[in-house]
């Protein structure tokens, strides 16, 4: 498969599975051998349970933190490790095995039922144990969970969300003892993703089959618009708007706001006044698998998964977050009930205010701005958009982001005056997102607007080149290539799409960053610029992506134990694969070898989008998988132990694994700069 400027991918299958706390049941299942699905009971004493750890390249962004250890019931998981496991937890039903994400490898599936969270409300939880990627493909270190609850009141009750597909009989022995289907009242809908909503069609049709003819859906006006075609079946339903409530006795009053764009556009939050529960689906949620229903890890634990799922999801929709919690601003919130991860309830104010000021910072930066134009349940429009936008993030640009198949002719119109750049993701031929398009191009401005156009890869979309096309006639400038992918959707081909992003984010914001360099004291730039470095080739590998990087910014850090400290810049390509427990080679360079001139001359040129760069290079695998430059004259390998956030760069200190010298006699490359400003 290959993208648009003809950059081949080829893709290994992952291995390793992540550090995970496990029941008996859950160590049962790893060590039986298992087709598609297969139960495991979880009456077992206590046994040996191996966990290991999963390198998955990120497309968006992965953890900045330290590998965190396992929590859960009897031990602590860790890389290389067997922990004993007591006794299995209360309410953890018995483990299955899917097959269904990467090729070969097996994920451990369990629910977990815990009866009373708050008066009158339960919550199922669908534990995805081995989940090592989600949505743009950015690495998971703790899997995560797909949460579902069950309000109880007086006179009536209600079911907010489902789960995850692959969970169907887990889940529906788990609600089945929570609640009777044939009296259920309500079926709320936060948003219709299908990790969420992927039992929808299933609670209806079993409701029905028991003579439950009055189970209401609810949900927002574009909600329901979705889920006509994703439930075949006709079902009662009802459309909320902000402020609508529904009650079920006993004090159990919800009420519901619609909070679009977080990060799907049917997304609304519903707040339970008798409990000040508020559940807020995909908002505030992490990927984090434990057995804790709570965030009683705190936030210093928990604070790089929170993070890493707000940049990824939430950052280009900063607009819509800040509207949301202007919206809840008046509730009086005991705990968020999150969709993914734990309820917040020990920190629940601080965890709100970071959300807070991570919008608003967002939204004061000020320079270029771009619109990104998605369609959702189509191809891997979302999935690659994400990518795209993430690069964008990174350069510093702000990101506004819309569905075609939501967004309407005043907010396009509101949008457009906004943007610098309009990025496009192809929608299908003869749709509603198809005339969203048109409304677009019609409405941009040759003077004001630059394009780039994203393939989708879905089916009967239109054509890449057509829809360039449209855009040209009206005299708007190409502010990149095309996005055009042939073949499969792989991990690289989403790494090529953030690597656009990341190009297209450096030129808009080039001539700020020059004006910038421009005010800063020229004698101090001049006396930081005689700190001299030597001159290094960085490189690194995942799922057979490989990847390097000129460096000259890394200087020995510690003795004991060795370690070396890497200044990466953010929107660096690169980036993405050297994040806390990533590994990596330097590949020391010698003076006055041609051989250097030639390799800092090949790796300081212009790349494609997601291309190999090692391509035609001489080298050998290292045993971190990374490449060892035929070139060099000495190498050390390098594993990731942390890493700090210093404004445009991230510092991160690496731990020395390994290394060799290949002449005893070379002197390492010097490198002089005139300015501190520039490499």
């Amino acid at each position: 498969m290959a993208l648009t400027p003809s950059v081949a991918f080829t893709l290994a299958p992952a291995v390793g599975v992540p550090s995970q706390p496990m029941t008996p049941a859950a160590a049962a299942a790893v060590a039986t051998p298992t087709s598609h699905v297969h139960a495991v009971d979880p009456a077992v004493a206590e046994a040996p349970v191996p966990l290991g750890t999963c390198s998955v390249l990120a497309a968006a962004a992965a953890l900045s933190a330290t590998r965190r250890r396992g929590r859960g019931v009897g031990g602590h998981g860790g890389h290389g490790r067997t922990v004993r496991v007591a006794q299995r937890a209360e309410g953890l039903s018995t483990v299955q095995t899917w097959t269904g994400l990467t090729p070969g490898k097996e994920y451990r599936l369990q629910t977990m039922t815990v009866d009373a969270i708050a008066e009158g409300t339960s919550t199922i939880r669908s534990l995805d144990w081995d989940r090592d990627r989600f949505d743009i493909e950015f690495a998971l270190e703790r899997g995560t969970t797909y949460n579902s609850y069950v309000i109880k009141g007086a006179n009536k009750t209600a079911l907010v969300d489902t789960s995850h597909g692959k969970f169907a009989d887990l889940y529906f022995d788990a609600l089945e003892k929570q609640v009777d289907l044939k009296t259920l009242d309500y079926l709320v809908v936060s948003h219709t993703e299908p990790d969420h909503s992927g039992l929808i069609a299933q609670v209806i049709e079993r409701a029905a089959a028991l003579g439950n003819e009055s189970l209401t859906v609810l949900g927002s006006k574009v909600c329901l618009q979705f889920l006509q075609n994703l439930v075949f079946s006709s079902f009662k339903s009802q459309v909320v708007a902000n402020g609508h409530k529904v009650d079920l006795g006993g004090g159990h009053e919800l009420e519901f706001v619609i909070a679009p764009n977080l990060h799907w556009p049917d997304t609304m939050f519903t707040f339970d006044h008798g409990t000040g529960l508020l559940y807020t689906c995909d908002a505030f949620g992490m990927h984090y698998c434990s057995e804790h229903i709570r965030d009683v890890e705190g936030v210093k634990e928990l604070l790089p998964h929170y993070s890493l799922y707000y940049d990824c999801l939430m950052r280009p929709n900063a607009r819509s977050v800040v509207t949301a919690l202007k919206k809840i601003a008046d509730f009086n919130i005991k705990e968020i009930a999150t969709g993914h991860g734990p309820m917040l309830t020990e920190s629940t104010i601080e965890w709100m205010e970071k959300y807070k000021s991570w919008s608003e910072k967002a939204l004061e930066k000020q320079g270029p701005s771009a619109a990104l134009f998605w369609v959702s349940g189509f191809g891997s429009s979302e999935r690659l958009a994400q990518a795209f936008a993430h690069g964008l993030t990174s350069s510093g640009v702000k990101v506004e982001m819309h569905d075609l198949n939501a967004v309407d002719s005043f907010e396009i119109t509101e949008c457009l005056a906004r943007s610098n750049v309009l990025s496009i993701c192809t929608p299908p031929l003869e749709s509603d997102a198809a005339i969203a398009v048109a409304n677009i191009i019609a409405g941009a401005s040759p003077k004001e607007h630059k394009f780039v156009v994203l393939d989708s890869c879905g089916e009967g979309q239109q054509p890449v080149p057509l829809l360039v096309n449209k855009l040209a006639e009206q005299g708007i400038e190409e502010a990149v290539r095309p996005m055009n992918v042939e073949g499969k959707v792989t991990l690289q081909v989403v790494q090529g799409f953030e690597e656009s992003g990341l190009s297209l984010g450096k030129a808009m914001t080039q001539k700020q960053k020059a004006t910038a360099a421009k005010k800063t004291d020229k004698d101090l730039s001049k006396a930081l610029g005689r700190i001299g470095s030597s001159l290094y080739v960085v490189t690194a590998a995942k799922l057979g992506f490989r990847h390097a990087m000129v460096a000259s910014w890394l200087t020995p850090a510690s003795e004991e134990p060795l370690g070396v400290s890497l200044a990466i810049a953010k929107d660096r390509a690169m980036e993405p694969l050297l994040r806390v427990g990533d590994e990596f080679t330097v590949n020391i360079l010698e003076e006055g070898n041609p051989a250097t001139r030639d390799l800092v001359k090949h790796f300081l040129q212009r790349f494609a989008p997601g291309a190999d760069r090692l391509e035609g290079v001489e080298s050998i695998q290292g045993e971190n998988g990374a490449a060892i430059l035929r070139g060099a004259c000495a190498y050390l390998e390098c594993k990731i132990v942390s890493r700090m956030d210093a404004s445009d760069h991230w510092v991160a200190f690496a731990e020395v694994v390994g290394g060799s010298v290949a002449k005893a006699n070379a002197v390492a490359a010097t490198h002089h700069r005139k300015i501190g400003t520039y490499y």
